[in-house]
């Protein structure tokens, strides 16, 4: 699955205000629980969860990774967003990520996921890393 960097733009406005908490320190916006759910039907296997982490690496020290996932592991956050969508976030992750808002576009710009995080103090031209 392919996973880039945005600025918030705001263009959601069918979104609640999204206010991260220790149980939810992520949101997905419609389209991304949508296009999660297309992808565990096209590419995981059912019961699949989607595994959001940060790893080091990527041009400016981190790097958003995303993956499928039977089950979750000790420590980590779950977070359901019905539709039989459920994001797992280990704990390290879920600090680099608070208050994040994925999203799923598609444009002339590229089709994929939108990471709009606000800890991110600089990005790439690669646009799937962060420092």
């Amino acid at each position: 699955m392919e996973s880039t960097e945005t600025a918030a733009t705001g263009d959601n406005n069918s979104e609640e205000k999204f206010v991260p908490s220790d149980d939810k320190p992520i949101h997905l916006t419609a389209s991304a629980v949508k296009a999660v759910k297309e992808a565990i039907e096209a590419e995981g296997e059912a019961g699949d969860s989607l595994r959001v982490s940060v790893i080091g690496g990527g041009c400016s020290g981190y790097q958003y990774n995303l993956d499928f996932e039977k089950e979750a592991r000790m420590g980590d956050v779950t977070i359901n967003f019905g539709d039989g969508v459920s994001i797992l976030i280990d704990s390290v992750s879920a600090g680099l990520l608070k208050g994040t808002v994925i999203d799923y576009v598609s444009g002339l710009n590229g089709t994929g996921f939108k990471f709009n995080n606000p800890n991110a103090n600089r990005t790439c031209g690669c646009g799937s890393s962060f420092g």
